[in-house]
């Protein structure tokens, strides 16, 4: 490992060329705890890394805070953070790497641009809100949230600088004397009880930010940082100038009494539905030039380079078992999609090349678009499949148009069926996917249309109130269960009943996942106090039992490995903390814990290696071999506000959309990001979904579709040029 050298002119000599094995690029800014640098890991990814002063190196007690910086950073290393990826508190300078996030601090953005309109207050709002929700579900109370901390890349909010948090259960107390804090958002508590300050003083500073975003000021306003303290103990929040709608609930946050503040879950919901219509107010990202350096509070490194971008180191029930049962269908089959995100209009014809993409030296490919043009259309759903003659297929549904085929050459629309009904703009259009040789859609989540896939001709319907959930697609059967909890096979071809069948030990079940290989598809259902899960593996053509097992925990299955059935487990707040690998013939069972928590995260099995994408785009890989040692062989932060489903493609790439249409492509093997398309946003703006399409993979092309309300190909040998 190369040594830290001081080579530059910083008091000090505080220029080291090297953190670690991370190459110092250029100095990003410097703040009362150390020195921010611009790095690249081997990889290429741009890094933020944070070297401490040396005057600090040598104080046995800020070692120990900034060790918990580091702690506290990595437990809740996500979607809302600066993901850590990599530090040595114990080098002779203490660093800390973080990924390099994009963008102007909350402050910076205030001071250019001015206070922020109603709706972007809004958005801001609920991802801070998310992001305090996720920080104190890993046991963090990050104590110094401020306009400073707070950055605004075109992902969503991220809060930075964890140097003075404390995990909940943390022995390092504030010293006597000493105010740890910036206090114009430093909540009651902290300057009355500062060793009892819990989560809510976090939720009474995301009010002050608020005021500040709404405003350009804060709640509690002076040139005299002793007469702040003053009047946040004692005086009532100025909200002048904060808009009516959120004026309440930005009072309830500066609440003096912790008690009377709400939960970060009870601001979400106070803000539901959440308010996508604003415009971006992110700049466009640009490569980072010669940094400069900014005022920086002590305890926090604010820094931005010197083209205004920062950079800033951080950071069961029936209704239950549905969800789990949903999120299971569309990461297996990537063909159930729920609602809310099906286009709408006329189709546009003839499928476009694609303008200003580039081509590999050897392509023969052509990139084409097909817009679905309507307002208020969304993003359509597409699903790939036989064309009756042996030919592969691309199968796609828009709410107001119904189901079509589309050539995946060209984008060409082959035949379509403009009957099906309209659905509305909250998103009851219709969901397609392919079952055997017939393509199908569930319009409204009421009914079941299957077309022939040579002529799109209409092969039969059927009513689906008598079903619990949307039928999953295996090999050449449809399998459902009905609402009193019998299981049902249904004939692809005619939707006539194969079997039909009440499973023993199962009252309310539900179908996880379909194996080709095997003809196996699994069922799962939760005990009614979570503490275990019956899971059967049932012949999809006959109906018949392979396996049954009672195993310990909230369950899903997930996918399979080498004979075994892998599952998903959760905690009792619906986190995703690790996996069990079931093998059925010796009935042996293996735990593997995940690194980290995560929400909900969709999983593809790639072999020996599971993949687990969370909502907001951290990408897990696990080695799950019985006995390999170290689960993870990698972690990627996407910096993706809200994904699709993940689906494998050849040469070992992955890929899933983004909520604003782009495409992304990921190396499986380094979980390094290989390329992405530009966003295909409709108006500039994000539409609310609940979850989106995953891509399709055809042969050479990989297909999205976007908020635009176009589908769209591009070359899975090139994703460097999307």
């Amino acid at each position: 490992m190369p040594p830290l050298r001081g080579t530059g002119s910083h008091p000090e000599a505080e220029h080291p060329e090297y953190a670690g094995q991370y190459r110092l690029e250029a100095c990003l800014g410097a703040g009362g705890m150390g020195v921010v640098h611009l790095a690249r890991s081997p990889s290429g990814l741009q890094l933020a890394v944070k070297v401490v002063h040396r005057q600090h190196a040598a104080d046995p007690e800020f070692r120990a805070r900034f060790r918990q910086e580091v702690a506290a950073a990595r437990r809740v290393s996500g979607a809302f953070t600066a993901p850590v990826v990599d530090a040595d508190p114990a080098a002779a300078l203490p660093w800390m790497a973080t990924l390099y996030v994009p963008g102007p601090t909350l402050s910076a953005q205030v001071k250019r641009n001015g206070p922020m309109s109603p709706a972007e207050l809004r958005r801001l709002t609920a991802g801070l809100a998310e992001a305090l929700r996720d920080i104190h579900r890993a046991g963090v109370i990050h104590r110094d949230l401020k306009p400073s901390n707070v950055l605004l890349p075109d992902s969503g909010p991220k809060v930075i600088d964890f140097g003075i948090s404390r995990p909940y259960d943390s022995d390092l107390r504030t010293e006597t004397g000493k105010l740890i804090g910036s206090p114009p958002y430093m909540a009651p508590e902290q300057f009355q009880r500062p060793r009892e300050v819990g989560p809510a003083a976090d939720v009474f500073a995301l009010g002050a930010v608020l005021v500040h975003a709404a405003t350009g000021r804060g709640p509690f306003d002076s040139d005299s940082p002793y007469l702040v303290a003053y009047q946040v103990v004692h005086d009532e929040a100025d909200l002048a100038g904060v808009p009516a709608d959120l004026a309440p609930l930005v009072g309830r946050c500066l609440a003096k009494d912790p008690a009377e503040r709400p939960t970060p879950d009870e601001i979400m919901a106070a803000l539901h539905p959440p308010s996508y219509e604003a415009a971006a107010f992110i700049p466009v990202q640009r490569k980072p030039l010669a940094a400069e350096t900014v005022e920086a509070d002590e305890g926090t490194t604010h820094v931005r380079a010197a083209d205004g971008l920062p950079s800033g180191p951080g950071a069961a029930t029936a209704k239950g078992r549905r969800t789990r049962l949903r999120l299971a269908c569309v990461a297996v089959a990537a063909l159930l999609l729920a609602g809310g995100l099906w286009a709408s209009g006329a189709w546009g014809g003839s499928g476009a090349p694609e303008a200003g993409v580039k081509k590999g030296p050897a392509a023969a490919f052509v990139p084409w678009r097909t817009p679905l043009r309507a307002p208020g259309s969304s993003t359509p759903s597409c699903a790939s499949g036989a064309s009756g003659t042996g030919v592969p297929a691309l199968y796609c549904s828009a709410a107001g148009f119904g189901s079509a085929r589309l050539n995946p050459s060209d984008g060409r629309v082959v035949w379509s069926d403009r009957e099906t009904p309209q659905g509305g703009s909250g998103g009851s259009g219709p969901r397609g996917a392919v079952s055997g040789s017939v393509a199908y859609t569930v319009v409204a989540g009421e009914e079941l249309r299957a077309y022939s896939p040579g002529e799109g001709t209409e092969l039969w319907r059927t009513d689906l109130s008598a079903y619990l959930d949307t039928p999953l697609p295996a090999g050449d059967t449809l399998l459902a269960v009905r609402r009193n909890g019998t299981l049902q096979g249904l004939d692809a071809a005619t939707g006539a009943s194969r079997w039909r069948r009440a499973l023993p030990g199962h009252e309310s079940p539900g179908f996880a996942l379909y194996e080709a290989r095997t003809g196996l598809a699994y069922v799962f259902e939760g005990s009614a106090q979570g503490g275990s899960t019956l899971v059967t593996a049932v012949e999809a053509k006959t109906g018949g039992t392979a396996w049954q097992r009672s195993l310990d925990g909230m369950l899903t299955p997930a996918g399979t490995s080498g004979g075994a059935l892998l599952l998903t487990s959760m905690n009792e707040k619906a986190q995703t903390t690790g996996l069990v690998r079931y093998d059925p013939a010796p009935r042996s069972t293996t735990r593997i814990a995940l690194p980290f928590r995560m929400n909900a995260p969709e999983t593809v099995v790639d072999g020996d290696t599971v993949l687990l994408l969370e909502r907001g785009g951290t990408l897990l890989a696990l080695d799950v071999r019985p006995g390999a040692g170290r689960a993870e062989r990698w972690r990627l932060e996407t910096a993706v506000g809200m994904t699709s489903a993940p689906v494998l493609g050849e040469g070992g790439r992955l890929y899933f959309s983004a909520a604003d249409g782009r495409l992304l492509a990921v190396d499986t093997e380094h979980g390094t990001l290989l390329g992405q398309t530009r966003p295909r946003l409709r108006e500039g703006k994000l539409t609310h979904a609940s979850s989106l399409p995953a891509p399709v993979v055809l042969g050479r092309s990989v297909v999205g579709t976007a908020p635009d309300g176009s589908v769209f190909a591009v070359d899975a040998d090139d994703p460097a040029h999307w």
